[in-house]
């Protein structure tokens, strides 16, 4: 499954493949293949990236459209 969501929000904030895997404290490489859909992102990898880029993990894996963060109850 390619991740293109997470390469979109990525450079829609002109943020560089380094920055990103500094932030999830990983290695260029291994977050360039997450993007690529090389290797399976880890779920709290998900996580991380919704709070960066404030959005839902939902919407970063597909499941909806809206890139708005979902309400919180």
């Amino acid at each position: 499954m390619e991740f293109k969501r997470i390469r979109d929000l990525r450079e829609d904030r002109d943020q560089t493949q380094q920055q990103v895997a500094n932030y999830l404290n990983m290695h260029r490489s291994v977050y360039r293949r997450y993007e690529n859909g090389e290797r399976e992102i880890p779920v709290w990898a998900v996580v991380k990236l919704a709070d960066l880029y404030n959005t839902s993990t939902d919407y970063l894996l597909g499941r909806i459209n809206n890139p708005a963060p979902l309400a919180k109850k």
